[in-house]
């Protein structure tokens, strides 16, 4: 399934379904707010060491597991490394946003067990990857931007142009299906302010890792 929301926009993948300001809608903007600070108090945004060198972008989770990356490469552990114990809990407003956006974009039934809190700095930047730890591909990703603006990346393919979308405070961006497996990253975020935010771009995915 893809929605072409904009006239003048390019056409999404297969599976890909932009839901745009949805998170900022007034019936659920303050108790996301709300969720998104309780998570980021309990369990602080760290940097991650790859494989491949050290993320700009800080991370965190919440839920039955989180995502960790070494030296050694990258897995979902119940554990939070820097914490004693688990990691917080998945919110219920979080919970009931990522179902809700899944049923919206096509995709009923999706009941995440993890959620993923990359913050990003202006200059930060993700580089194109495929999310493929988890265990069942069946359910999409739910991408959640809050704060400063940021330009997502999606390779659609050899030859095909890259796929630019500017996402805004508020915007969803869901991939199953088709889109599941695709190739996506972020741009360097320019340096911005939001009123809610600050000087800060938080991206919220949300998986069934398990």
């Amino acid at each position: 399934m893809s929605v072409d929301l904009f006239a003048d926009a390019q056409p999404l993948p297969e599976g890909m379904v932009l839901l745009p300001a949805y998170a900022s809608d007034p019936g659920r903007a303050a108790a996301v707010w709300e969720a998104v600070q309780a998570v980021v108090a309990a369990a602080p945004p760290r940097v991650m060491h790859t494989p491949h060198g050290t993320m700009s972008v800080r991370l965190t989770a919440c839920g039955a597991v989180g995502w960790v990356a070494s030296a050694a490469g990258y897995r979902y552990v119940a554990q939070d490394p820097e914490r004693p114990g688990p990691w917080p809990a998945l919110p219920a407003a979080l919970r009931r946003l990522a179902a809700q956006a899944a049923d919206e974009a096509g995709f009923p039934g999706f009941e995440p067990d993890t959620c993923l809190l990359n913050v990003y700095q202006p200059g930060d930047r993700m580089g194109l990857h495929t999310d493929k730890d988890e265990a069942d591909f069946r359910w999409p990703i739910v991408s959640v931007s809050l704060g400063i603006p940021a330009t997502f990346l999606v390779a659609q393919g050899q030859g095909r142009p890259l796929l630019r979308l500017l996402l805004q405070h508020g915007d969803v961006v869901v991939f199953g299906g088709a889109a599941r497996r695709c190739r996506h990253g972020v741009a360097p975020v320019p340096a911005a302010r939001h009123g809610l935010v600050g000087a800060r771009r938080i991206n919220l995915t949300f998986r069934r890792a398990r």
